[in-house]
Parts: structure tokens; sequence; C-alpha cells
């Protein structure tokens, strides 16, 4: 049986995208301070996960997701 190695930077990469997916990115960078996430190289990492955004798709993204949460908050 051959045990399948997970490469730490890899899972990290991939767990911080389905946070950014899930939650807003303010939460996200909360959670990553608490968790001292943020000792590795933060300038590449970013690069990575905002590779292929705008200023317009981040703001457009912002607003989806702002839009969704009023529509789910009990009034």
């Amino acid at each position: 049986m051959k045990i399948k190695v997970i490469n730490e930077r890899e899972n990290l990469q991939e767990v911080i995208q389905v946070l950014l997916t899930h939650l807003e990115p303010s939460k996200v960078m909360k959670f990553w301070a608490a968790c001292k996430l943020s000792e590795g190289d933060y300038l590449q990492l970013k690069e990575k996960l905002f590779a292929e955004e705008t200023v317009a798709s981040l703001y457009a993204k912002i607003k989806d997701f702002q839009d969704e949460e009023s529509k789910q908050s009990p009034e």
C-alpha cells in the first residue's frame, strides 16, 4: 500500500482558497492571523490566489457576497 504525502504548502493554499470562496476576505485574514499562518511568503501566495483578479472583479465578488449575505440575514 502506497501512502501519498500531502505537500503542506499546496494543502494550505487549497484550504485558503476554500475559505476565500465561502467567507469574506476579512474573516479569512483574521482566521489566518489567529492561526499564525502568515509566517510564509504572503506576497507569493497573494499573487497566486489573486492572479486572475482585477479591482473590478474583486469589487463584483465582494458586492455579490454582501448582497447574498444581506438576503440571508434575518431582519
